[in-house]
């Protein structure tokens, strides 16, 4: 699965793409030079059940520790997610 960024550095998503439209993305706001709010995560129903939330949040951690941004999960699904694993806690605020 190809995970893509699109950012204009004070808003993007990752995203995966298909049949000329987003199927799947994680979208973050930049609060500052080094916060990150992921605001929300939207999976198209033709990809649900197939861990592509997940994959789009795997896609963004390397990026936010290589950047050394902090994470803000105000988006429920991925507040969830860092609830449940405490293995990607170091990347939030």
């Amino acid at each position: 699965m190809d995970i893509k960024l699109d950012t204009d550095g004070k808003k993007g998503a990752f995203f995966v793409e298909g049949e000329g439209k987003r199927l799947a993305e994680m979208a973050f706001t930049m609060a500052g030079a080094h916060k990150m709010i992921i605001d929300h995560t939207d999976v198209d129903d033709s990809l649900r059940g197939q861990g592509v939330g997940r994959k789009l949040l795997d896609a963004l951690l390397p990026y936010v520790r290589e950047h050394e941004i902090k994470v803000i999960p105000l988006c429920p699904y991925a507040k969830s997610v860092f609830e449940k694993d405490a293995s990607i806690r170091d990347v939030l605020l």
